[in-house]
């Protein structure tokens, strides 16, 4: 429990202290510090009206009624103070975690989209469901670790007003106090601590595994409508609810269990301060009021000090979205994220140039299991385009993914323009969500183009009528479902036209098109003077390039002029 304790103190640390050093740290403080003053105020109160509940309770025995109805006038005024405080202390603590979230998820999401970790994530398997740890862990690490720092202070502070009152009391009360807090917390660690912890780690993973699997459904269901995979779907996402429902379900049961010692542990508490002080009372030493007193001073020491007893289970679920979180964030710094890949092989050079170019590289899969391709050379300068073919497998697409920087696994150099110069169009086209004038812009959305413009470059891609049929071109729509997947690589094709890169990487790109349509985009395509690198299986589209690169299933390569070349029946 202790390395526990520690591995907890350590993540935190690493995930809280950025922001309490970051420029948002000058206002992070001043709330904090009138938090800290607002729980000062509210734990004096606090002392204030234990020592008026006692007045008043002795008042009444003594049938005192002038000491009474005083009494209930200083509760009063006591009272009319306190609301605000006690108010404006539960809102300052979620401004104060509303504002960490924001910067905390900035902060995230920065790292996220930054050098390609939302791609990279895809291949590291204990990363799952990065959107959750972003939407849910973050959000919950904030509000809880403010929730936690807080109580655990105030308790701090009750523990120091209130031991001065009990002692004045009963000092055999204060240490049977002590030894019955730390036995509690002791068992309550030994016994349920990490596995609480455990259970709540992995019932996160389930329940993310299971929403995700009913977003896949939804993001498919066409396709799974036409393989009438219904079936199969509906199995597979009851199985992975199986697994939230049984892990669930040992969590409840651990739960009953320290749900029983927890309610024992407390209700004793509510009849020990009457019994230690019974004796006392009864002789006439103490005032009932005294006894009320102590009553009071007892349950707000004893609630302090067993803190981890009462809060284990939220403290369980913290820990485990601490630890998800954690191991998301330590991902997310580049050079942690093929940390592993950088042990097993080399990487390529990625240079910066006016040109494409490959200088003996060998291509790699990222784990370094495979050689795609081996000491590739040559060059496309601009305006000599290039069409990459070859056998199904070979690896067209994997040198486009090391072409945009996204594989570096090998060795060699390769040089590209500044990204600003270069678009890639992949086989299956991205619509973003918003209006048609962002997916042309797209990923420029912030450019201003006039509408004649946009409807010229859907014109020479064949879609003179998008606009009209989408509502104009600022209405929002999912155009994943409006349109066709020839639609949908038509618009693509369209941002290459609007966008007028100096290279233009296509995979695959027109593959859904009839050869009229193909035809028509790429005579587009070159009137427009961008340098175009192609993976394509069609033999009409040579002529538009200057170069064929052919790669071989045995990672091999060669180099074609395009005048002449022919396909062969493997190629086609």
């Amino acid at each position: 429990m202790y390395k526990l304790d520690m591995k907890l103190a350590r993540r935190f640390t690493v995930l809280a202290r950025p922001y309490w050093i970051s420029k948002e740290k000058t206002k992070a403080w001043w709330l904090l510090g009138m938090l800290v003053g607002v729980m000062l105020a509210e734990t004096g109160f606090n002392v204030l009206f234990n020592k008026q509940s006692g007045e008043f309770t002795s008042a009444l025995a003594a049938r005192d009624a002038a000491r009474f109805w005083r009494s209930i006038r200083v509760f009063g005024g006591l009272f009319a103070a306190a609301v605000p405080i006690y108010s404006y202390y539960y809102y300052l603590r979620d401004k104060l975690g509303n504002n960490w979230r924001r910067w905390l998820t900035h902060r995230l999401l920065g790292r996220y989209f930054g050098h390609h970790a939302f791609y990279h994530l895809l291949r590291n398997p204990e990363i799952d469901n990065p959107d959750q740890r972003i939407a849910d862990d973050a959000a919950s690490f904030t509000q809880r670790s403010l929730n936690f720092l807080l109580l655990f202070a105030g308790g701090g502070l009750q523990v120091v007003a209130f031991s001065g009152v009990l002692w004045s009391i009963s000092h055999s009360i204060v240490a049977f106090l002590v030894l019955y807090a730390g036995a509690g917390t002791w068992i309550t660690l030994r016994f349920f601590g990490e596995k609480m912890v455990a259970l709540h780690a992995l019932q996160l993973k389930r329940e993310a595994d299971f929403r995700f699997s009913m977003v896949r459904v939804r993001e498919n269901a066409e396709s799974i409508a036409m393989y009438h995979g219904e079936r199969q779907e509906h199995s597979q996402v009851q199985a992975r609810f199986g697994k939230v429902f049984d892990n669930f379900d040992r969590l409840i049961r651990w739960t009953l269990r320290l749900s029983f010692f927890q309610n024992t542990y407390t209700l004793i508490t509510m009849v020990l301060p009457s019994v230690l002080l019974a004796r006392r009372v009864l002789s006439g030493e103490l005032e009932v009021g005294r006894v009320v007193q102590a009553e009071g001073a007892f349950l707000a020491i004893l609630g302090a000090l067993t803190l981890l007893v009462d809060n284990l289970e939220a403290l369980s679920r913290f820990a485990a979205g601490v630890g998800r979180l954690d191991a998301f964030s330590r991902c997310l710094v580049p050079r942690k994220m093929n940390a592993g890949a950088q042990g097993a092989g080399g990487k390529i050079v990625l240079r910066e140039g006016t040109h494409l170019s490959f200088d003996n590289v060998t291509l790699q899969t990222p784990n370094y299991e495979r050689t795609l391709v081996k000491s590739l050379s040559f060059s496309v300068p601009p305006g000599e385009s290039l069409m990459i073919v070859g056998p199904s497998g070979c690896g067209k697409s994997s040198l486009m993914r090391a072409m945009a920087g996204l594989w570096d696994s090998g060795d060699g150099t390769m040089e590209r323009p500044k990204p600003e110069d270069i678009l890639f169009v992949p086989q299956h086209a991205y619509m973003i969500v918003g209006n048609l004038r962002s997916q042309l812009c797209y990923p420029n959305i912030e450019r201003e183009v006039s509408d004649a413009e946009l409807a010229d470059v859907l014109t020479r891609v064949n879609l003179p009528d998008l606009a009209l049929r989408c509502g104009g071109f600022d209405a929002d729509m999912d155009f994943d479902k409006v349109l066709s997947v020839g639609e949908r690589q038509r618009l693509a094709i369209a941002r290459v036209l609007l966008h007028r890169p100096v290279y233009a990487f296509l995979d695959e790109a027109t593959s859904a098109l009839d050869p009229h349509n193909e035809v028509g985009i790429f005579r587009e395509l070159a009137a427009t003077g961008t340098t175009l690198v192609c993976i394509s299986h069609h033999p009409s589209l040579v002529r538009y390039h200057s170069q064929v690169l052919e790669l071989t299933v045995d990672s091999g390569w060669l180099l074609h002029p395009a005048a002449g070349f022919c396909f062969s029946e493997a190629l086609a």
